[in-house]
């Protein structure tokens, strides 16, 4: 079952290496995130949980699996928004970034984004 949720990530939803977790396929996780990384070229709303996600393939447990499925659950609610290109489509060029101080637990590296 896939029921949707409201938000890709919890708010306060803050992954670590999670040392003592219980591992999981990598493989089938990297899978997963291959997969989410594909959509965020029309899914902008999920770029930064799936990144912060993507952190943790080399050593995957429940814990991170559980945050990539909350994703998949996401859109399942949300299967109606996206960016739509279309080929007359007027272009014009607006960015925006922002940053965390710190916010990785694990190495206290920042996370920057920019849209």
């Amino acid at each position: 079952s896939c029921d949707p949720v409201d938000t890709p990530m919890e708010i306060k939803a803050k992954l670590d290496l999670d040392q003592n977790g219980t591992p999981v396929d990598a493989t089938k996780y990297r899978s997963m995130i291959g997969a989410l990384m594909h959509l965020t070229s029309s899914r902008p709303n999920i770029v930064h949980a799936t990144s912060l996600c993507s952190w943790y393939q080399a050593k995957t447990t429940e814990k991170h699996l559980k945050e990539v499925k909350m994703i998949f659950h996401y859109l399942r609610g949300t299967i109606n928004m996206g960016v739509w290109y279309t080929k007359n489509f007027g272009f014009k060029l607006t960015g925006f970034s922002d940053a965390d101080y710190a916010g990785c637990k694990d190495t206290f590296n920042s996370t920057s984004g920019g849209a």
